[in-house]
C-alpha cells in the first residue's frame, strides 16, 4: 500500500481510531459550549458596566459598594438603590428580600441584566463580608469554649 497511510497494520488501526474519534470529541466540545452560552454571566464594576454596554436581557453580575443615602424601600416590596466603584456608579431595582448583611456603605453583588433605560433589574442580590466576617453564634460558641482569637488573643498554652 503506498500513499499517506501507514504500512504497518497497527499504526493504520491507530491512525484510523484517531480519524473516527477527533471529530466526535470535537462535536462534544462545541454542542456542550453552545448549550452553556446563555448559563455564562459575566462580572462587572459600574465602571466596567458602562464600558462594555451590555445589551438589555444579558444576565450579568454588577458589584460594588451601597451608595449612602441611595436605598428607597417601596410598600409593594421593591428596592431600589445605587452602587458605585471609584469612577461610575448605577442605580439598581430589585423585588424581594434582602441579605441580613445588606446595608449602605456594604459591597454586594446582584444578579440581573441592565433593561433598556440602563437600570440594573436584579433577580438576586449578594452581600458580601470581608475575610473576618463569623455569624454570631459561632463566635459566641468559641468564647464559651475558651478558644476564641477574635480579638487578636492568643491561645492559651497547655
Amino acid at each position: 500500500m503506498t500513499g499517506w497511510m501507514p504500512r504497518s497494520p497497527r499504526a493504520r488501526r491507530r491512525l484510523t481510531v484517531i480519524a473516527v474519534v477527533a471529530p466526535v470529541l470535537a462535536l462534544a466540545a462545541g454542542l456542550t459550549l453552545w448549550g452553556l452560552r446563555d448559563s455564562i454571566s459575566y462580572f462587572y464594576t459600574p465602571a466596567q458596566a458602562d464600558a462594555a454596554r451590555p445589551p438589555p436581557g444579558q444576565s450579568v453580575q454588577l458589584g460594588g459598594l451601597v451608595v449612602d443615602g441611595s436605598v428607597v424601600h417601596h410598600t409593594d416590596g421593591r428596592v431600589e438603590f445605587s452602587i458605585r466603584d471609584n469612577i461610575a456608579a448605577d442605580r439598581i431595582h430589585f423585588r424581594g428580600d434582602l441579605p441580613d448583611l445588606f446595608r449602605e456603605g456594604q459591597g454586594i453583588v446582584a444578579t440581573g441584566a441592565f433593561r433598556s433605560d440602563g437600570v440594573f433589574e436584579a433577580k438576586q442580590v449578594l452581600a458580601k463580608h470581608d475575610e473576618t466576617y463569623m455569624p454570631k453564634q459561632v463566635a459566641d460558641s468559641l468564647k464559651a469554649q475558651g478558644e476564641w482569637r477574635g480579638d487578636g488573643a492568643q491561645r492559651p498554652a497547655s
